[in-house]
């Protein structure tokens, strides 16, 4: 189904009034509100508020999806709102703020609210889309659009509504020293590993990173009387220039792809007790799925 059928243009507002994100999603509200329809709109805004002190629902590209699974509403509705001057609130890219989308929708159907979701993202990386919508005059123009990207909203959760398409990635001519820097600037374990066109060669952890500092990690262990004639980390850090990527990284990672269902992945992430699999299309690096991801996303 196309997300174009999900959407009505009773549900879009062309000229924001609001110059925030937060009275923009008031604003939105109010369409629910001149329908008549009697929901309780304060959980509605307790509800959105929440999700927004976990993550800003700021995607970039000019889009935020501020989002709420809420009893208060018994089906999926999307209101999309246009700001032409662009909006106060920060977002990670710096571009403005032009189009909120907000999502509400029941908890009983997490499956069409997170390829929804992801169906919204999608439509926004579309390169150009973002001036589209701010040339349109009319409602209906916004919708071709959308019917017009062919983004679709599947029968099954599939790996691409779920995995994370921004990948921090290595070289294998880099230093131990920058792999250090780019798990510790994201926030990350692990890092994939790809040549100079994108192609996924391996991943490297960090502990493989402490395994430099110990190439004699098992001689200690099995003997804890063991004795170094030199500080290893004190060593590392003497050669953590020098250290290449291409010495450390292994070659023994999972790999999927977007059109995967789900349930697939999480199954064999459970019993291969795997905290990511790579996402490839072609050998090439599309994107990744991560444990904490399906837990998060899905379960909350």
């Amino acid at each position: 189904m196309n997300l174009a059928n999900l959407i009505t243009d009773r549900k879009i507002i062309i000229d924001l009034k609001a110059a925030s994100k937060e009275e923009a999603v008031n604003e939105l509200l109010t369409l629910l509100k001149n329908e008549g329809m009697n929901f309780n709109f304060e959980d509605i805004l307790a509800s959105v508020k929440e999700r927004e002190e976990i993550e800003d629902t700021s995607y970039g590209h000019g889009f935020a999806f501020p989002h709420s699974r809420t009893e208060a509403v018994s089906e999926l509705h999307i209101l999309i709102g246009v700001s032409q001057k662009g909006l106060s609130d920060k977002t990670p890219d710096n571009i403005p703020l032009h189009v909120v989308c907000l999502l509400l929708t029941p908890s009983t159907i997490a499956k069409l609210y997170l390829q929804t979701l992801s169906g919204i993202a999608t439509f926004a990386r579309t390169e150009g889309v973002l001036d589209k919508i701010l040339q349109a005059r009319e409602k209906s123009e916004i919708i071709k659009l959308i019917f017009d990207t062919n983004v679709s909203v599947d029968k099954e959760l599939m790996v691409k509504d779920i995995m994370r398409h921004i990948v921090a990635s290595i070289t294998p001519e880099q230093s131990l020293k920058e792999t250090a820097k780019v798990m510790f600037k994201n926030r990350l374990s692990a890092l994939a590993v790809v040549d100079e066109n994108n192609k996924l060669l391996g991943v490297i952890d960090d502990s493989d990173l402490i395994k430099a500092a110990m190439p004699d990690f098992k001689t200690l262990i099995s003997n804890l009387n063991y004795s170094m004639d030199v500080e290893p980390f004190e060593e590392l850090l003497k050669r953590e220039d020098k250290i290449k990527v291409s010495q450390l990284f292994r070659e023994d990672f999972e790999i999927t792809t977007p059109e995967t269902r789900i349930v697939e992945v999480a199954a064999m992430m459970i019993f291969k007790d795997l905290r990511r699999v790579f996402v490839t299309e072609d050998g090439r690096l599309k994107g990744v799925l991560l444990r904490k991801d399906i837990v998060s996303m899905i379960i909350r």
